[in-house]
């Protein structure tokens, strides 16, 4: 069993980090709701994990760099710098500030090479892996803005955020010319990121706004049309994708379905903090149905890997001909 664990953990590809990103964002989600035992539970098991992935990825750059290389060219590496913002954010709402920052800037060390070496093997016909190129620039905005949002005095932070902001949907367009449709009736997991990029950009919006930086001006009133019509496009996503997983069922355990779990919390998350942004009520209710939606589903995928622990001897997570490392 021990080693079957130790080969489990050694082979896992870098979407691990997809794991820590949908646990993360669920912790955000229920501080958000006032629920701040389970909130605090499930960040410290995503420390956890995240300690755990940060220590394998430093070893694979010191000790086994030809593998470190190969991983860092294809979308999933960009889960690194996702799944810190996330931690960095939910750090940032406890009021540990200056170890948020340091979250801030390690996200963005990692995000200009990564994101280089994405853009530069990004083929056609692309998993929905391919949408983290928008997903990891958005989480910077969104933890800039966190660490921006009043008393602080941080406008600098909100107004570079704006231009990754612009970036990160100029990305989002790139990536979806690169998506292959087929993938929402037969991926495995990670086609749900399509909606889930939209959703972190609509969080994204709505975090700029609380900054309170263009407040009066046309600014503010185009960005918030812009973060509500983001919301609405992940809302339709969500709507799509769900329905597709009906129509097509897709049971078992596969390491991409924390990449649908993330973007199901995301769209809460996003739905909660646009209604306190905009001042639009409803989405507060809807936020709140979302995350118990997601939660379930983040038990259920969690359930179904703790299974597979004991039972599988080769990597469990990659499909033969899969893009999505």
């Amino acid at each position: 069993m021990k080693e079957r664990v130790a080969r489990w953990w050694a082979e896992l590809p870098p979407a691990a980090g997809s794991a820590v990103m949908a646990t993360g964002i669920l912790s955000v989600g229920f501080h958000l709701t006032g629920r701040e035992t389970v909130s605090r539970v499930l960040f410290g098991l995503a420390c956890v994990v995240w300690v755990l992935l940060a220590g394998d990825f430093a070893h694979r750059l010191l000790r086994s760099r030809p593998r470190w290389v190969a991983e860092a060219d294809t979308p999933p590496a960009l889960t690194a710098v996702a799944a810190t913002t996330v931690l960095g954010v939910r750090v940032a709402l406890l009021g540990w500030t200056t170890t948020a920052a340091v979250l801030l800037a390690l996200s963005a060390v990692l995000w200009a090479p990564l994101l280089g070496a994405v853009l530069r093997h990004v083929g056609r016909r692309m998993p929905g892996g391919v949408f983290l190129i928008c997903v990891a620039t958005q989480g910077l905005v969104v933890l800039a803005a966190t660490l921006a949002v009043p008393p602080a005095d941080r406008d600098w932070l909100a107004r570079t955020g704006l231009v990754f902001f612009v970036l990160g949907l100029l990305l989002y367009a790139a990536a979806l010319f690169r998506f292959d449709f087929r993938q929402v009736t037969e991926g495995a997991g990670d086609q749900w990121v399509a909606g889930g990029a939209l959703a972190i950009s609509a969080l994204a919006g709505s975090k700029l706004l609380a900054t309170g930086v263009w407040a009066g001006t046309g600014a503010h009133t185009a960005l918030r049309t812009v973060t509500l019509i983001l919301l609405a496009g992940d809302l339709a996503w969500y709507v799509a994708l769900l329905a597709a997983e009906l129509l097509r069922r897709r049971p078992g355990y596969d390491l991409r379905r924390w990449a649908t779990v993330f973007p199901m919390g995301m769209t809460s998350v996003a739905c909660l903090s646009t209604s306190a942004a905009t001042a639009i009520g409803w989405l507060d209710g809807l936020g709140q149905v979302l995350l118990w939606i997601v939660t379930a589903a983040w038990l259920v995928t969690l359930a179904l890997m703790v299974r597979t622990l004991p039972a599988r001897t080769r990597d469990p997570f990659v499909s033969p001909g899969s893009d999505f490392r």
